[in-house]
């Protein structure tokens, strides 16, 4: 164990001092380290990636384990069922998705360039380009913090919503007030499709014109996630040491999600896209942040000269221009959440999880 900043270990590079930090490389290992700090009663944050991370710069009162197992394994393929992988919980998710692609699979060739781990994929049902972890999975093995043991749950028991799961929702306060994740993920197993290399049909307009092809139509795997890569590229989506707009944690705000009645007060040019219907069965309608965002008035930079700015290349994604400090982001993102709801009557909320910290 050692004393390590936070910093060190998130993609925003912001974050205090940890009291202590542990390195699971193995299953073993991991439900050890978790197992010894639930016994202690001591707080508990598991970092693998920290691409979703916004940690307080008076950093975490307890034990940090770092989740680095790692390995993909392939099990039964074919044509009808297609190609169950399983990866560890640690596995770099780029290094998964190239790995998969270059087999062949199709199914998360569109998220190609997220940074992050595997583990976290399930937790906040990752997407983009049209694409959702929760169209692939098949089941997450977890170690049960309040059971004690080792579960695995189904997809049918995941209750997958956008950019959430009955992982990311399910806290409980095991070391006095501090609530935490009841599930500790160790490996997450996906359904791919066989298809010799061709990809899932493109769903995502930018995506389709930058392949060549139509919505609803395909092209191969490796071409999918060759453009992915070089669209998220130009908005500072991949992480790029010498890129000042890739020390964020990607998308800061998700897209709102509202009622037909409150989407109603958008103005007409504002995106509107079906986002199925609430527990009473009310139509929804999902809503772009970004677009919200801009025509709030807040432009890609906003903020400079400042530590803190939105992206130069992409209005979600708030920024660590090489000085912040993590009241400083949570300045700016307090600063644009009222300016959007005082412009549009919503209130858009952040994606990455806030530990020590609240906006």
């Amino acid at each position: 164990m050692s004393a390590v900043a936070l910093a060190d270990l998130t993609t925003f590079r912001l974050g205090g001092p940890a009291r202590a930090v542990v390195e699971a490389r193995t299953e073993t290992e991991l439900v050890d380290a978790v197992a010894h700090a639930d016994a202690a009663g001591e707080p508990l944050l598991l970092v693998a990636g920290g691409s979703n991370l916004l940690v307080a710069d008076e950093g975490f009162p307890g034990t940090v384990v770092r989740v680095a197992t790692s390995g993909v394994r392939f099990g039964s393929e074919d044509v009808c069922s297609g190609s169950f992988v399983t990866a560890a919980a640690g596995e770099d998710w780029e290094a998964f998705v190239a790995t998969v692609v270059a087999r062949g699979c199709a199914g998360v060739e569109a998220m190609a360039g997220i940074p992050g781990s595997v583990g976290a994929t399930p937790v906040q049902n990752v997407g983009a380009y049209g694409q959702e972890v929760s169209q692939t999975l098949a089941s997450v093995r977890t170690y049960d913090r309040v059971d004690r043991r080792v579960r695995t749950l189904a997809v049918g028991d995941l209750d997958l919503g956008y950019r959430t799961s009955l992982l990311k929702r399910s806290r409980v306060a095991l070391a006095g007030t501090h609530a935490e994740s009841r599930y500790v993920v160790l490996d997450v197993t996906f359904q791919l499709v066989l298809a010799g290399g061709v990809s899932s049909p493109v769903a995502y307009p930018e995506l389709a014109r930058a392949l060549g092809v139509a919505v609803g139509e395909r092209s191969t795997v490796a071409e999918v996630r060759a453009a992915v890569l070089a669209l998220r590229g130009s908005k500072g989506m991949v992480l790029d040491a010498a890129d000042h707009d890739t020390w964020s944690a990607g998308s800061f705000f998700t897209n709102p999600v509202l009622t037909v009645d409150e989407a109603g007060v958008l103005p007409a040019g504002a995106p509107r896209f079906p986002a199925g219907t609430d527990a009473a069965g009310r139509p929804l309608v999902k809503t772009s942040a970004a677009w919200l965002i801009d025509h709030a008035g807040f432009a890609k930079g906003h903020g400079a000269p400042g530590p803190a700015t939105l992206s130069t290349k992409h209005t979600l994604a708030l920024t660590n221009r090489g000085g912040a400090r993590t009241a400083d982001v949570l300045a700016l993102a307090r600063e644009i959440a009222d300016g959007v709801e005082r412009a549009y009557g919503v209130r858009i909320v952040n994606e990455p999880v806030l530990v020590g910290c609240s906006l």
